[in-house]
């Protein structure tokens, strides 16, 4: 099995375990940079990138001249990414769970009042539809 990068400090491979992230499922590639920079950039291939391949989440990194800091920073920001996308689908089956609670829970004295009231004035619109237009 293969193991994180040296560069991965520990707290973070601590983060990937329990994101159940494995190190083969993540595709890292050290690409030449771009933007100013000169001879520097186009000679260095500093930038990293990162593809987690069962969600297909993608970072890039070239935020610093070093590809050791960079590939700490693009391994952070995944993790990041990774644990939001976590977070967004418990939040989103929190939300359906919460709105069946409140489709299926029992109506107040006050809202079982103002239904029946709408019933009866809609019963006395339709009653006066039918027997020729009095009663509106």
């Amino acid at each position: 099995m293969a193991d994180f990068p040296d560069s991965v400090e520990a707290p973070l491979r601590a983060r990937f375990v329990s994101l159940k992230v494995a190190p083969e499922e993540v595709e890292e590639r050290f690409i030449r940079g771009a933007g100013a920079g000169g001879q520097k950039i186009n000679k260095t291939s500093s930038t990293v990138w990162l593809r987690h391949g069962p969600t297909g989440i993608e970072v890039r990194c070239q935020r610093e001249r070093s590809q050791a800091v960079n590939r700490q920073l693009a391994w952070t920001e995944l993790a990041e990414k990774l644990e939001w996308r976590r977070a967004e689908a418990a939040n989103l089956a929190r939300g359906e769970r919460e709105l069946v609670r409140r489709q299926r829970r029992q109506k107040s004295r006050g809202q079982k009042g103002r239904m029946i009231q709408g019933k009866k004035h809609r019963a006395r619109i339709k009653t006066a539809r039918r027997s020729g237009g009095e009663g509106w």
